[in-house]
């Protein structure tokens, strides 16, 4: 074993398990201040969630068996009951006994919660509490593990090896996964009152850039971490993940000075997520140049899919999860294989850039189309179970919805105070 290695998974685990909380503040910032204590809720709900079933039957079904199906892993880790002693010793993830392999177990259950936690955000608002908790129990179990294993599970896994789609650290798995769910969750749910008629605003800035700056700061360990090792290609992902969010962070404010007039420190905010999810799977595939690139061209992209596309196709996504994360996650999968440098893939082939040929780039979008398929049907057939086991609802009553959901649903208000009244 190798302390320095080590230390750096076990860093990195925590980073990105600060992600989680992170998120709640940009979400919560982003909501009606009578929903602000739901939709926080909502995220910090994902944390027990995975943490159950990521322990019962996620980490088996990911990473488990013998790594030569391409669907799923196995059986063989349920509840990592008998396994625990031998991976305080084992090798890890890659095959390379330098940490503990219980390191990767954490560390992936923390790509779980964040990826579960993204999806809270396209229903907020109006979605019944316990009808969430369902949905996303059954989903860490049936989808997310399930992708993990398609994507990085190993010489045998269908998106990874056999389609030899590079995703580096989640563009599939996390971000295109969790924004589509949150879009087909809330065209489940359908719009909230008002919808189009009035204007939803954020009832907490500092909060929206709180949470940002803890996102920001915990995907270096998102990033970096999937390196899983602190070496040179960690350092890539590193210096990929500030130049590509950076970037983007000035795209976003330009894009907004041309057409609003005026940038704003939500969209500043938003265009640095959205420079995070371009650059999730081509950390450590692309040159910093190309991150640049990426940031640059990710924020517009993103921008329209929030201020047009959604208004043009009339779904509520209430917080804007597929605007940013799966339109994010398709883009960054595309450009990954086009500035893929062919020593740092993972395959034969490098990006289009620097090979002219198209066999990544086909890859990658073959990949992504698999991803789309297969989680969008099993989030419609998911989602549809779920709403015949809620009364054929998904959502909450009028008067709840009008009310707020932080009382209807929790019996608290996040602001007490507000009007002056403990």
């Amino acid at each position: 074993m190798d302390g320095g290695t080590s230390a750096f998974m076990l860093v990195s685990a925590m980073l990105v398990l600060l992600m989680t909380p992170g998120l709640a503040f940009f979400y919560g910032g982003l909501s009606r201040r009578k929903n602000v204590g739901n939709t926080m809720t909502m995220v910090v709900a994902t944390i027990g969630i995975v943490a159950v079933t990521w322990t019962a039957l996620g980490w088996s079904l990911a990473y488990g068996g013998d790594g030569e199906s391409p669907f799923f892993g196995g059986f063989d880790q349920l509840m990592l009951f008998g396994n625990t002693q031998a991976m305080l010793t084992e090798a890890d993830a890659a095959g390379e006994a330098v940490y503990p392999s219980l390191v990767d177990v954490v560390f992936q259950m923390a790509f779980c919660m964040i990826t579960t936690a993204i999806i809270t955000g396209g229903v907020a608002g109006r979605m019944k509490f316990g009808a969430v908790v369902a949905f996303l129990a059954v989903w860490t179990i049936v989808v997310y593990p399930v992708l993990a294993h398609m994507v990085w599970g190993g010489e045998g896994s269908l998106i990874g090896s056999i389609i030899g789609a590079l995703d580096f650290a989640g563009g599939d798995v996390v971000h295109i996964s969790s924004g589509l769910t949150a879009l087909i969750l809330c065209i489940l749910c359908g719009r909230r009152k008002g919808f189009g008629a009035m204007s939803y605003r954020p009832h907490n800035v500092p909060f929206v850039a709180l949470g940002a700056a803890l996102l920001w700061f915990g995907w270096f360990g998102f990033n970096a971490g999937s390196a899983f090792a602190p070496d040179g290609v960690a350092a890539l992902a590193l210096v990929n993940t500030v130049c590509a969010s950076g970037a983007a962070v000035l795209s976003w404010m330009l894009v907004e000075r041309m057409t609003v007039k005026k940038p704003t420190l939500i969209g500043a905010c938003t265009g640095l997520v959205a420079g995070l999810v371009v650059i999730t799977p081509a950390a450590g595939f692309v040159e910093p140049w190309a991150a640049v690139v990426m940031g640059l061209v990710v924020s517009p992209v993103c921008y329209y899919a929030i201020s047009h596309l959604k208004r043009a196709l009339g779904y509520d996504d209430a917080l804007d999860a597929f605007g940013c994360h799966c339109v994010g996650g398709i883009l960054g999968g595309i450009l990954t294989g086009i500035f893929c440098v062919p020593e740092l893939s993972w395959t034969d082939f490098g990006g289009l850039l620097y090979t002219g040929d198209f066999t990544l780039l086909g890859a990658q979008v073959l990949g992504i189309l698999v991803t789309i398929v297969f989680v969008g049907v099993l989030d419609i057939v998911i989602g549809l179970i779920i709403k015949a086991c809620f009364k054929g609802s998904l959502r909450v009553s009028d008067e709840a919805e009008a009310l707020g959901l932080d009382v209807s649903e929790h019996g608290e208000s996040a602001y007490p105070a507000y009007v002056g009244l403990d």
